[in-house]
């Protein structure tokens, strides 16, 4: 054969590795258990079901099914085998798609019923050569509503010389009623760690030298697709002269470099922009896409956050990743937390769904980063909490501040300025119950602070909006009930009271007015301090100055 006839007859990688028996079928380990026992023990149904994303084997399991099930040896003398069946005259014609026993069908272009009634119309006859019958129809949801109902009939109560074996990705779209006549399987994605050793092993065969890097990259890329996984490798031999390195597999795929990436996530996570916009300028002139950058960053993150979740060594979680990369992301982890990677993973999520939207894609990364970067100072929601509980939040930003010096301690509002502005500064938090002795409860704040003791958060809301104190002594409590309190609100304190205290508590709603809830006495000191400011002079001649401008909250100052 000539040069030119040898490379006319080269077949790409996807069609020159498709498995050809069980034994040589990758990442699909239920199914073929399952199958194989099945097949040596006779007991096989007359219709199977295969199920999962593209490139996973869906077809190909139904050819070597096919070819199993009608397998008769070198010889014509034997039955079924979950082995090799190379030496098969009938399994050779089945690979090659020339047996006239086995036929396939694609229903992505023959979907009407007219399609299904020459399959219907060839069943009742027997086959030609081969044991069985069998019919392969691949992408089978794109069969019509009466393709389906003409095939439910023989689909239930086949000859016991026909399989049927249908392929789908879309296994949603299937009538129930024709699922239920199946056996079905769920091909699963193939792990990137078997993809890695399979792409490994066709490079040996193949002789084509290859760097580690450049595989464990195709194998991310394949996304749990073999086919996937071995037409990007098929284009890597073909770029590569002397072997695939990792530089040509990034500068193909368009992916970014993972010691820059890090980079990126390390600037951002420390606030510097100049850093990150760099980075960012240098991935695009280099050819990555800003769609990536950010999918690439997600993973990152993940493997971040996992670092942190599982009690492990780096290397026992990620064994793939480059040793000093798969370091410096742990060490990153640890500096940043889970909080900061969730609100991390929070922004670049959206960020990705905007960039899907955008007309200018690395605009719109480089304003995702952007945004990392700004939220990167921003404390959890822990110590956020925290802050408000101690109330040792403070006012940020510029602006204003008028001290007011009537009143003992003194108050102050802070102006964000300019016309219409509001007087803002921070709201003083309810003053927090003291500890409180069970036998010692001598007003509501006091029961609000032992329901708070024991956890009790939600009723002593209640409490606290609820309830207008009647009376109060040892063992019992009256109170007037405002308009939108819990009607289960007395039998529920009654009840926490007594497990409480130990003591039985008496808890009434009474039809006599009492005194204003703890809430409402709250909102009173707040109004009468917001009146006590705007008398003062400065505060006055500010609000003269700003028309418009509103005191929101007051902060106590310390002295």
């Amino acid at each position: 054969m000539s040069d030119i006839q040898e490379k006319q007859a080269y077949r790409v990688l996807a069609r020159k590795y498709r498995p050809q028996n069980f034994g040589q079928l990758i990442g699909q380990d239920a199914l073929v258990r399952t199958l194989t026992n099945a097949i040596s023990s006779g007991r096989v149904a007359h219709a199977f079901m295969l199920t999962g994303v593209r490139g996973v084997g869906k077809t190909t399991t139904a050819r070597i099914i096919a070819k199993a099930l009608n397998y008769t040896g070198a010889d014509g003398t034997s039955g079924p085998s979950t082995g090799p069946t190379d030496d098969c005259d009938i399994c050779r014609a089945i690979a090659e798609d020339r047996h006239p026993d086995v036929m396939e069908m694609d229903a992505a272009s023959r979907t009407g019923i007219d399609d299904i009634r020459e399959i219907l119309d060839g069943v009742r006859y027997a086959p030609t050569s081969a044991r069985y019958k069998v019919y392969i129809i691949d992408e089978v949801h794109m069969l019509s509503k009466n393709a389906f109902n003409a095939l439910l009939k023989t689909l239930e109560e086949p000859p016991p010389h026909v399989k049927f074996i249908f392929a789908t990705t879309e296994i949603r779209k299937v009538p129930v009623t024709v699922l239920s006549r199946c056996q079905r399987f769920d091909l699963r994605r193939v792990d990137a760690e078997t993809l890695l050793q399979h792409y490994k092993n066709v490079c040996a065969q193949e002789k084509v030298t290859a760097e580690d890097e450049a595989i464990a990259m195709i194998a991310r890329a394949a996304d749990g697709s073999v086919r996937d996984g071995l037409s990007i490798l098929d284009q890597a031999m073909a770029l590569s002269e002397s072997g695939i390195t990792a530089l040509q597999v990034r500068s193909m795929l368009g992916l970014a470099d993972r010691s820059k990436l890090l980079d990126l996530m390390q600037a951002a996570l420390g606030g510097n922009g100049e850093d990150a916009m760099k980075i960012m300028a240098d991935l695009y002139r280099a050819g990555a896409d800003p769609q990536t950058v950010l999918q690439d960053l997600l993973d990152i993150t993940h493997l971040m956050s996992k670092f942190l979740t599982i009690k492990a060594p780096p290397a026992t979680v990620e064994p793939n990743m480059a040793t000093a990369e798969r370091d410096r992301a742990a060490d990153m982890a640890a500096k940043t937390g889970i909080p900061a990677l969730t609100r991390v993973w929070q922004v670049l999520l959206k960020g990705l769904g905007e960039l899907q939207q955008s007309p200018n894609p690395q605009a719109t990364a480089e304003m995702v980063i952007i945004r990392l970067i700004y939220a990167a100072d921003l404390p959890d929601p822990a110590t956020v909490l925290k802050q408000l509980k101690d109330g040792t939040i403070v006012s940020g930003g510029g602006g204003a501040r008028a001290s007011s010096g009537g009143s003992g301690g003194g108050a102050v509002a802070s102006v964000s300025g300019g016309a219409g502005a509001k007087i803002a500064a921070q709201p003083v938090a309810m003053s927090q119950p003291v500890a409180v002795a069970n036998a010692n409860l001598e007003t509501l704040s006091d029961v609000v602070g032992l329901l708070e003791q024991n956890g009790a958060m939600i009723l002593a809301s209640n409490v606290v909006h609820g309830v207008e104190l009647v009376k109060l002594e040892a063992g019992r409590l009256e109170y007037h009930a405002t308009p939108d309190a819990d009607p289960k609100l007395a039998q529920d304190l009654g009840r926490k009271l007594s497990e409480i205290t130990g003591r039985r508590w008496l808890v009434s709603i009474s039809m006599q007015q009492g005194q204003p809830t703890l809430a409402r006495q709250h909102a009173m000191a707040l109004e009468a301090e917001r009146q006590a400011v705007m008398a003062d002079p400065v505060v006055a001649r500010i609000l003269v100055a700003f028309p418009g401008t509103e005191i929101l909250s007051i902060e106590k100052e310390e002295q």
